[in-house]
């Protein structure tokens, strides 16, 4: 409403009166694992994971790489150098919650995880959408 009157699109802002009117919003935190015991439970639970290749790997590398879940599924192979001598990931800004490229050193785990999942791969996308070559993936949702 500010923009709209400052462009004299409107005469006066109308919602300054419901300032105090609307309780203030409150603020939330989302659950977390923060006892090392429940978080070797739920690696374990990961690892003894019984579902298809793609998904299994997504699952593994998702704690290595520590990236937000709407994140992991966007994996484009192009961001990814596995022959470097220090194997990194590259996510670009736009996909990054700041617009802050991310440099992402990956362990000798997740480069492992990289190679066996290579194989199920479209050649562009990490974790292929459901059908994009045979594969499923419902990570890539």
């Amino acid at each position: 409403m500010r923009y709209a009157v400052a462009t004299s699109r409107a005469k006066a802002d109308s919602t300054t009166v419901l300032v105090r009117a609307l309780p203030a919003a409150k603020e939330r935190h989302f659950a977390a694992i923060t006892d090392p015991a429940q978080l070797a439970t739920l690696l374990r639970a990961i690892d003894g994971y019984s579902g298809g290749p793609v998904v299994c790997a997504a699952l593994r590398l998702a704690p290595l790489l520590l990236q937000r879940p709407g994140e992991l599924p966007q994996l484009q192979w192009s961001w990814i150098d596995l022959e470097a001598q220090q194997p990194e990931a590259r996510i670009p800004a736009e996909i990054m919650k700041l617009k802050r490229p991310l440099r992402v050193p990956l362990s000798r785990q997740a480069v492992a995880i990289l190679r066996e999942v290579a194989a199920f791969s479209d050649g562009r996308n990490v974790f292929p959408a459901r059908g994009a070559s045979g594969g499923s993936s419902a990570a890539a949702r």
